[in-house]
């Protein structure tokens, strides 16, 4: 692969990534990649012909080298560098998936209709293999910090080791090249695959506090709005309920109760249309005196 094939994956990885991706992206192509490929990559070198061991015995030097030096910190890294930025590229490919998708929508209903408002917006599936990928990313970075303390007993080379191995005829004395140098690359290393872990997992706490965030937030405006529609029903029926003013009858009273109740004075302007009204108008006009015929 070439720098510019690599360039490109890697730009396409920033640009679907939070802050907290792209300050470990920065970490992992300057601190890691950078580092490997200029210096640590010269350091190591050749470094079986620079271990050096007291003694003659044909393949002595070699079982000794391999008992120490199971797998190589250069070769260990670069193995740890390629599984580690390759769930990165999960997220480059399910954004070429959405595109695929959405050419093939747009060709088909026409160009004015989207099955997506922004296909590299992280939301659904993408959402989903965004935050598999950081703890595949994680576990990859934690299991070969494993594998390098478990081999090389806590990242610490000796200058001397002693090698009891067959075919050495007896206890030999071997000696590490630049077992100095080695050691400040191999720190540096450690501390830079611990930085990258802390910042994957404060990108995991961030992608999932922000998608509670959200929901939470979702499920505020309905509540919100089942309450606006809510009080908006009763006022309604409120309405319709008191549009109408019934008014109840007033009870019917007695005839005694009557008597005994002063007029008031709408009975005295109330018309009597009855018989006995009727009654009491002629007994008025036959005591009034006949003035006319005088």
């Amino acid at each position: 692969m070439d720098w510019k094939t690599f360039q490109a994956l890697l730009s396409g990885v920033n640009k679907y990534s939070t802050a907290f991706g792209r300050v470990w992206l920065s970490v992992v192509f300057v601190f890691r990649v950078m580092v490997y490929v200029v210096a640590a990559e010269r350091v190591w070198g050749d470094e079986q012909k620079d271990f050096d061991c007291n003694t003659k015995q044909p393949g002595c030097a070699n079982v000794c080298y391999d008992h120490f030096f199971p797998i190589s910190h250069i070769r260990l890294w670069a193995l740890q560098l390629i599984f580690v930025t390759c769930p990165s590229f999960m997220v480059v490919m399910h954004v070429a998936y959405r595109d695929d998708r959405e050419r093939k929508y747009k060709a088909k209903h026409g160009d004015e209709k989207k099955l997506y408002n922004n296909t590299g917006k992280k939301h659904g599936g993408l959402w989903w293999t965004y935050l598999i990928s950081l703890f595949v990313k994680t576990g990859i970075e934690v299991s070969f910090l494993y594998i390098l303390h478990h081999i090389y007993d806590s990242f610490y080379l000796p200058r001397l080791v002693k090698c009891e191995v067959s075919p050495c005829p007896n206890q030999v004395d071997c000696y590490i090249g630049h077992p100095t140098e080695k050691k400040v690359f191999t720190y540096f290393m450690v501390g830079a695959s611990a930085l990258c872990i802390v910042l994957n997992i404060c990108e995991i706490i961030y992608l999932i506090s922000k998608r509670f965030v959200r929901c939470a937030n979702k499920l505020k405006r309905r509540n919100r709005n089942m309450g606006r529609h809510h009080d908006k029903y009763n006022d309604d029926d409120h309405f319709n309920n008191c549009s109408v003013a019934v008014t109840k009858p007033e009870p019917e009273l007695e005839p005694r109760e009557l008597k005994e109740q002063p007029p008031s004075f709408r009975s005295a302007l109330k018309p009597s249309f009855g018989p006995s009204g009727l009654k009491l108008e002629e007994k008025i006009r036959a005591s009034a005196p006949n003035l006319s015929t005088s």
